[in-house]
């Protein structure tokens, strides 16, 4: 009888060992993800970074009386330099918002929208904002998994203290269309 409950205990106390390991793996797995999949983020953004003064140089061949627009995308571009993820998300909304303006306006100028660099560059931009957005909504998932794990029965019970990751969100003022207006 003693061996049997000697035995019970030591099976016991493996199985929970297993599962806290088990648990500790996931959390701190779904914890590598969530870096990674910001990491991918901040490369397709430094490529947008990188292609946008290309853009607007082309653009201001022929529209340079749109001074206010190549302020703001100079503004949010120096944003996204440093700052919390937030404040960069914030930025990168301002850059998509004054980047939408800019190719409002590029449709004014039928010399520019027929330039083959300019077309080059909105098709490149184009594939980076896919990028940028596959790469937003993987985060988001790989929140959503972390979140859910530390906030459920028994992950709660070895999250040990962590706390739930922040979504990224669209902030309210790039949710509006960009007004343009010739």
């Amino acid at each position: 009888m003693l061996w049997t409950l000697i035995g019970a205990v030591v099976v016991i106390g493996g199985a929970l060992v297993l599962l806290y390991v088990n648990y500790y793996n996931r959390i701190r797995t779904l914890e590598n993800r969530i870096e990674e999949a910001w990491a991918q983020i901040d490369v397709q953004l430094q490529k947008r970074y990188d292609l946008v003064p290309n853009l607007v140089n082309t653009v201001k061949g022929y529209a340079s009386h749109e001074k206010e627009i190549f302020d703001n995308i100079a503004k949010a571009r120096a944003g996204m330099v440093e700052g919390s993820r937030q404040a960069r998300v914030e930025a990168d909304a301002m850059l998509t918002q004054a980047l939408g303006r800019l190719f409002a306006v590029a449709e004014a100028y039928p010399d520019l929208k027929a330039s083959s660099n300019f077309t080059l560059l909105q098709e490149q931009l184009e594939g980076i904002e896919n990028k940028i957005a596959y790469a937003r909504q993987f985060y988001n998932e790989s929140v959503l998994d972390f979140n859910n794990l530390i906030t459920t029965i028994p992950g709660v019970w070895f999250a040990g203290g962590r706390g739930k990751h922040e979504f990224l969100e669209i902030p309210d003022e790039a949710r509006t269309a960009p007004k343009v207006e010739f």
